[in-house]
């Protein structure tokens, strides 16, 4: 973070120093709201979670170092103190001090006008994407990006306070939950490229249909400057229509022949690797990327859209989009075993649109292998719940998946239901009620050469089945490992969506 006084952050957040806070005292450090995180020079805001009010930890905080405390009361220690609101302005109503993080992050990167921020939305592929922009254009200057994703009104400021004078872009994940929250995340950092990949059917319970949902993720592009840049898929028709509604110039992206950033003569090598050829007005260039599903190449078209307004060359770009590999956990990581058996991770969130294109990752790589799809519920679908779990069973038999196992309860026993009516499967889809029973069958039947993908919205915690795999196939060394605990506040900088 930019050197700031504790003076001026208070002035910034309309709040007030108590506590015998040095008004000249500086935040050097990180502004965290995991007191864990905490290091000499942080500021810790004190968020209150659904489990644990942030307040409680503020001594802790300042032992460890911490400068002083956001918060909304007096707690005996040096702090910046904002009142709380009859009704809070942030985009979920989450409180004072998250409205403050946001006003923070505002003033700071206001004082960086040569960064270029990039903001990223879209149903499906905004973390992937967020990766694959943020490793492309570190070839052209310091770059920062969320971990995971970090893509909410407490994940984007936080990411944004992490930037110094010398950062040249910042990369942005916007999520939303309804109509009204990209809108408020583009006033707390206001982006000049903006990029919208999809509209498809993820929470469609919470938004109601897909024109809503396509109005909720136009917000980003209505928020662009005049001399700003909107990359559009133009593969997507609610997506390409959002070129009506920003004054910013226009850049679309696709493999058809009207996207002025495109992909032509798109392969899938034996292990379901991508390459193309990355056609652009500056001329063309092979890619062979090392991401897994063809899904992909729609991701590294708009990261190329992205890059070459940042002055980057399509070699440049091209060489990158090789090198890139996969930053966040749990999406589409591929391990072989030392028995032959390939885990592919992609357990951290599922909607039917990244469901879809995770099964054809997976038909992808069977090569003549038996193929397992581990597949959990995908949640917040409103009344479209039954009809998209139909669907995605349907597909795996279509996709000649080997064997199904749906875990859980209803949305499960719907897709298992599915796939027999499909194919009049018998024991090639199984509904098991939880992870430990998918475990357990999967240790019984398991041979090498297997290719197992787990799936499954968060919620459902599928990510136990593909880790007690991976602890197999170790031998009990941890495979792939675990998360530790975090404080509930840190946990709400990921809003899923």
């Amino acid at each position: 973070m930019i050197a700031t006084t504790l003076a001026d952050a208070a002035a910034a957040v309309g709040g007030r120093l108590a506590g015998g806070a040095d008004p000249e005292a500086l935040i050097t450090a990180e502004v965290v709201v995991d007191s864990r995180r905490v290091t000499p020079g942080s500021l810790f805001a004190a968020v209150v979670g659904e489990h644990a009010d942030g307040h409680d930890f503020a001594e802790a905080a300042v032992r460890d170092g911490a400068v002083a405390v956001l918060a909304t009361r007096e707690t005996g220690v040096p702090s910046i103190i904002v009142a709380e609101t009859a009704g809070d302005t942030a985009a979920d109503g989450t409180g004072a001090v998250v409205e403050a993080l946001g006003r923070l992050a505002r003033h700071v990167t206001d004082r960086l006008p040569q960064t270029a921020v990039v903001g990223i939305t879209g149903s499906s592929g905004k973390t992937s994407t967020k990766d694959l922009i943020a490793q492309v254009i570190a070839h052209a200057g310091e770059t920062i990006a969320p971990p995971g994703s970090f893509n909410n009104e407490i994940g984007l400021p936080l990411t944004a306070l992490s930037a110094e004078l010398a950062t040249r872009h910042l990369v942005l994940e916007m999520g939303a939950r309804g109509v009204g929250h990209i809108a408020y995340l583009c006033g707390v950092v206001p982006p000049r490229i903006g990029v919208v990949l999809n509209v498809g059917t993820a929470h469609l319970g919470e938004f109601g249909d897909r024109a809503t949902i396509a109005k909720a993720k136009g917000e980003l592009v209505e928020a662009l400057p005049a001399d700003g840049v909107a990359v559009l898929n133009a593969d997507d028709p609610l997506v390409r229509a959002m070129a009506e509604r920003t004054r910013a110039r226009v850049v679309f992206f696709g493999e058809g022949a009207s996207a002025d950033i495109r992909a032509q003569d798109v392969r899938l090598d034996p292990a379901g690797r991508a390459s193309f050829t990355l056609r652009t007005p500056d001329g063309d260039a092979p890619v062979i990327l090392r991401l897994y599903g063809e899904h992909h190449v729609a991701n590294a078209l708009a990261c190329a859209a992205v890059a070459r307004e940042l002055g980057m060359g399509v070699g440049e770009i091209a060489t990158a989009l090789g090198e890139a590999g996969s930053v966040s956990r749990w999406r589409m990581e591929v391990t072989e075993r030392a028995d032959g058996v390939t885990v592919v991770n992609d357990a951290y969130n599922a909607n039917p649109d990244s469901m879809r294109a995770a099964l054809k990752a997976l038909a992808a790589m069977a090569g003549g292998r038996r193929t397992w799809a581990v597949l959990g519920e995908m949640r917040e679908l409103g009344d479209a719940s039954l009809a998209e779990h139909d669907a995605i069973g349907r597909l795996a038999v279509r996709l000649n998946i080997g064997r199904l196992v749906a875990v859980g309860g209803r949305e499960a026993a719907w897709m298992d239901i599915a796939a027999k009516n499909e194919g009049s499967w018998g024991e090639e889809s199984v509904l098991v009620p939880d992870t430990q029973a998918a475990v357990d069958l999967l240790r019984s039947e398991l041979r090498a050469g297997d290719v197992v993908l787990v799936k499954a919205s968060r919620g459902a915690a599928l990510e136990r089945v593909a880790l007690a795999l991976l602890d197999d196939g170790a031998d009990g060394a941890g495979g792939a490992g675990g998360t530790g605990g975090v404080h509930d506040a840190a946990a709400a900088g990921e809003v899923r969506r």
